[in-house]
């Protein structure tokens, strides 16, 4: 643990491998078995309790509660994991829960920002480059697609997907998927439309904008159901790489998509 700063205050296990050029504030507690990257720092009085592994540059602010055990009552007590990615943002009261069993894993990505009370239940998959608005909450195996924004007091109920470049309003009430590019809001929630800024933020071209906002009418503002409506934006649009995401995403839904 070379290069590390510890406040004197702080407990840390023996067990616990600890970055090079690592801060680690008043109060703080790491539990055995955590493992953190280069650079990283902890505000004051964070826990981060393991089996978990953190990557470098990530940012834990004061009071995160990172890899607690499972909340599913279905826990038998095995070892269970957490793998977090690298320069990531974790407000205050961040909690992120350990896989149920010891054959899962919870993983987040890396370079999201996690705004203050949100949450990620067990066995979830976060990809990069998120952003989770205050309280945004994900209950167990929910997917998030790279590049996600949840708006603020979202609830995401189990085993349902956020595509990536979706966007979430604010006390939007997730039940079923949420296909890429689309934004959703309302509770329960509806697509409103195509996620128009995030797209053009990052970099999208007028042409693959044009063909996502054709599959959202087909998909969305015409008569035909979901299965009618895959087909004909199979049929009618050219497979570019944004619409065979769109097309896959829905053919793989389990929960079914939202509409």
């Amino acid at each position: 643990m070379s290069d590390v700063q510890i406040h004197p205050s702080t407990l840390v296990d023996p067990s616990a491998e600890i970055g090079a050029g690592t801060i680690i504030g008043p109060y703080c507690v790491i539990a055995p078995e955590v493992m953190l990257g280069e650079n990283c720092w902890l505000q004051h009085h964070v826990t981060l309790c393991g089996p978990m592994r953190a990557g470098a540059r990530n940012k834990f602010y004061a009071y995160c509660s990172i890899g607690q055990q499972t909340q599913d009552l279905k826990y038998q007590g095995e070892p269970t994991y957490l793998e977090i990615g690298d320069d990531n943002t974790f407000r205050e009261f961040v909690t992120i829960n350990r896989s149920t069993t010891g054959e899962g894993k919870t993983r987040v990505g890396s370079r999201g920002n996690f705004l203050a009370y949100s949450h990620i239940g067990h066995d979830c998959t976060v990809g990069d480059e998120v952003v989770f608005s205050n309280n945004g909450t994900l209950a167990g195996h929910v997917q998030v697609g790279n590049h996600a924004v949840m708006g603020g007091l979202t609830a995401v109920h189990q085993f349902c997907r956020i595509g990536r470049f979706a966007i979430t309003g604010g006390c939007a009430k997730i039940v079923q998927d949420v296909p890429p590019f689309m934004i959703a809001d309302g509770n329960p929630a509806e697509i409103r439309g195509v996620n128009l800024v995030g797209l053009e933020r990052k970099g999208f071209t007028p042409e693959s904008v044009k063909w996502i906002k054709e599959a959202f009418r087909l998909i969305y503002r015409s008569k035909y159901n979901t299965r009618q409506a895959v087909n004909a934006v199979r049929k009618e649009l050219p497979q570019t790489e944004e619409i065979m995401q769109i097309i896959e995403f829905i053919e793989q839904s389990e929960r079914g998509i939202i509409r």
